[in-house]
């Protein structure tokens, strides 16, 4: 019997083995086609800006290596004593279930670099928010031959926003 199979029938949804325990994040990154792209973020409340960002990054490259912020790692980043909204199992879980993202993981420290030296993505990519000298980790990928992207917003959404339009109602 597959793995796939064990896994339905075990009432696990299959986007679920796409779940990278950081640990495993190394072996399993390297089994995955070239290039490979990397892009990290919170994902709190999912929206369409977050979804149109993945897809765009994972048209860059053969395979999408998202790495989302722990719980503490989002208190950390002063967004609000109520974030997250959605612990990381939720998240991570969302963004596993995505056609676009290929393996998924977390990280408990303020940056993602770890995990972008653990994969060593041939392509990293953030939000057009970003200028490409502040995305953590351009200095590494560009080192190694890759190069970074900061992707022009498509649809201007924001987990801030929605929290603060959900209040005022």
């Amino acid at each position: 019997m597959s793995d796939t199979k064990q896994l339905q029938m075990a009432g696990r949804p299959t986007f679920e083995n796409k779940i990278v325990a950081p640990a495993d994040l190394a072996a399993r990154a390297a089994a995955l086609p070239l290039p490979r792209v990397f892009t990290n973020g919170c994902f709190d409340i999912l929206h369409r800006g977050h979804v149109t960002l993945l897809a765009e990054a994972r048209d860059l490259g053969a395979a999408l290596i998202v790495a989302i912020n722990s719980d503490a790692s989002v208190r950390r980043l002063g967004k609000g004593e109520d974030r997250p909204v959605n612990p990381l199992a939720d998240r991570l879980a969302l963004i596993a279930a995505l056609e676009s993202v290929t393996l998924v993981t977390w990280f408990d420290e303020d940056t993602p670099l770890q995990r972008i030296l653990d994969c060593r993505p041939e392509v990293l990519v953030k939000g057009g928010d970003w200028p490409i000298e502040q995305i953590v980790g351009h200095r590494e990928v560009r080192s190694w031959g890759g190069r970074v992207v900061s992707l022009p917003f498509v649809h201007d959404r924001s987990t801030t926003g929605l929290l603060a339009r959900i209040r005022q109602l």
